[in-house]
């Protein structure tokens, strides 16, 4: 028996139209499940956020965000939709009777609010979340705790990447 290597042929090419002057490039992030650990954002103890496009013109962000930990994440309200994959683990809401296992699709309507928990027999959960305008945080009595939003996420990233030395140019290239 032989073994035949497959070559990958280059794509068909259409006839080139230049970009639009004003236009940004595509964001191409390989391998985002093998991402170099440096370029996860600490977020909390346990939980951080890999950013892969941030847009600041419309005010939404798409991000992996990973947990290590199990228990409540976080109460909070969301001011736009956001849209969930789950790519590993699983997770739920104490609102609602779902569990979002690996492989499910989400849709959360803006002005839902909710408590995220991982449940404790899940060593690592990481979710794909598009999100549409921000979070607002709230403790167990209900009072305002933080505010997470586009802006809020850059701030931090750029602050990770300062204090490791990544290269800003790096974290720029996902700015929309």
């Amino acid at each position: 028996m032989s073994i035949v290597a497959t070559v990958r042929k280059p794509p068909l090419r259409a006839p080139i139209v230049p970009l639009p002057a004003d236009a940004r490039a595509e964001i191409v992030v390989h391998d985002v499940l093998n991402a170099d650990e440096r370029l996860w954002v600490p977020q909390s103890d346990g939980v951080a956020f890999l950013p892969l496009c941030l847009g600041v013109t419309q005010g939404y962000y798409v991000n992996l965000l990973r947990v290590r930990r199990s228990g409540v994440l976080s109460c909070h309200r969301h001011s736009g939709a956001v849209h969930a994959q789950v790519l590993r683990g699983r997770w739920y809401y104490l609102e609602h009777d779902w569990v979002a296992e690996e492989g499910s699709f989400l849709m959360e309507a803006p002005g839902e609010t909710h408590t995220l928990v991982v449940p404790p027999d899940v060593e690592e959960m990481i979710t794909w979340f598009h999100v549409g305008g921000g979070y607002t945080y709230f403790d167990a009595a209900g009072r305002i705790t933080g505010y997470e939003d586009v802006f809020t996420k850059i701030d931090k990233a750029r602050a990770h990447y300062a204090s490791h030395g990544l290269p800003m140019s790096q974290l720029d290239r996902l700015v929309r």
